[in-house]
């Protein structure tokens, strides 16, 4: 998914000035020089939430806002958003991330997906990320589409949301031979994706706890695995409150307890309940972050 250029220009000079931010902890995307390079997603992604005003017109400040704020956390895609963005202002996207077709879903069988992300990923001047969110779509994307698809030079891997960690093990483990790379679709389960093989993940909960989440991953790539398994243990119930409990409403009311900008929903999303909004600081005050 990407912004259009129309909705990245007022980002431009905010960006800009971003862009260099936090120089000690800044790690971008590798950007490739020639045939043979990679795009490298090793590391956590947060999949920015979008600020909206009272009048639900997007918030171009309140956004400036919360960048400002995730440019002090080690992510891949803060710094990797910043670039992403300037590019698309510019001169277009640097990568895909393409969701399974879905609405036609008694169609969608292995052949006919393969053909259509083949058909993409061939017309695409950038590379492809196949997105698995089977919660959303009622659609996973099949093993052996996947497996085939990893072959295609201009894929370079896939955002699997399905919490199958079998599903992602296996994942891993067929594609082994391609240069493709798995990430885990939330936080819920990105210890167990890391220690099955997997490069990151793409986590709602980083917009919240993006802090944690970086030591999550750096945890698990230098092995400390006591240590990663009790942070992750403190994670799961906060994931599982902003993703399927509550859902986006839930991930901007949190956002307000943590300093950023979260702002209200557009229709036909309702905001939280009091019930709800208690029930929801409840997943975070229990393990130690509020």
């Amino acid at each position: 998914m990407a912004l259009s250029t129309r909705l990245a220009l007022p980002l431009r000079p905010v960006l800009a000035a971003l862009r260099w931010a936090a120089p000690g902890q800044r790690r971008a995307l590798s950007t490739p020089q020639g045939q043979g390079h990679k795009l490298d997603l090793d590391g956590i992604f947060p999949p920015l939430a979008t600020p909206f005003s009272p009048m639900r017109e997007v918030d171009y400040a309140r956004l400036d806002g919360n960048l400002h704020r995730y440019a002090s956390i080690p992510f891949r895609a803060t710094q990797a958003t910043i670039q992403l963005t300037l590019s698309m202002a510019e001169a277009g996207a640097d990568v895909a991330l393409v969701v399974t077709p879905c609405y036609y879903r008694g169609a969608m069988t292995s052949a006919a997906l393969v053909q259509h992300y083949t058909e993409v990923a061939d017309a695409s001047p950038i590379p492809v990320v196949l997105y698995s969110v089977p919660a959303n779509t009622g659609l996973d994307l099949p093993m052996e589409a996947v497996v085939t698809l990893a072959q295609h030079p201009n894929i370079l891997g896939i955002k699997d949301s399905s919490g199958d960690i079998t599903r992602i093990g296996l994942m891993v483990h067929k594609t082994r031979q391609e240069d493709f790379q798995v990430l885990a679709g939330s936080a819920g389960f990105l210890l167990a994706s890391y220690a099955l093989g997997a490069s990151g993940g793409v986590c709602a909960l980083a917009n919240i706890l993006g802090a944690p989440l970086c030591q999550l991953d750096r945890l698990c790539r230098e092995g400390h695995w006591q240590e990663a398994r009790e942070l992750q243990h403190r994670l799961i119930e906060p994931n599982t409150a902003v993703t399927r409990r509550f859902g986006i409403p839930g991930l901007k009311k949190a956002m307000e307890w943590f300093g950023y900008y979260g702002g209200p929903c557009r229709a036909p999303l309702a905001p939280l309940s009091p019930p709800q909004v208690e029930e929801l600081r409840g997943a975070f005050s229990a393990n130690g972050w509020l």
